[in-house]
């Protein structure tokens, strides 16, 4: 009679969830900080600069150009970390980083919606085929 041994297990961290109490040590502060982020930069990142551009319009559209690019920035890396959070089943840091991305791009919308009203080409005139 011969005994098998038994076969070593491989460790996969996406074979089993990752336990509630870390997943929400993880998820909690990540969503506060990216979401903090991203208020704190639209007040004191864009607020600040076109306070500090006094009316200079080439200085305000480099602000909001910034600003644009930033909030691009959070929104591909909260993308990211959520879709490597789903990897390794932490459900509740997937469903923050999820949350902070619709938020980040609601601002991103938001922001894109007001440069576009307001760098409109001169002269140009509604639903033509030009503008």
């Amino acid at each position: 009679m011969t005994n098998d041994a038994p076969k070593a297990k491989r460790w996969r961290p996406w074979a089993q969830p990752i336990h509630w109490g870390v997943d929400l040590a993880m998820a909690i502060p990540f969503f506060l900080l990216e979401t903090a982020w991203l208020v704190l930069d639209w007040m004191l990142g864009l607020g600040l600069e076109v306070w500090a551009a006094q009316g200079k319009r080439d200085r305000i559209d480099a602000a909001a150009l910034a600003h644009i690019g930033r909030v691009q920035v959070l929104l591909i890396a909260a993308f990211v970390i959520g879709t490597l959070a789903g990897v390794f089943r932490a459900r509740w840091t997937a469903i923050a980083h999820l949350l902070v991305a619709l938020l980040a791009g609601g601002v991103l919308l938001v922001v894109q919606h007001q440069w576009d009203r307001s760098h409109t080409p001169p002269g140009c005139i509604r639903y033509a085929a030009h503008c």
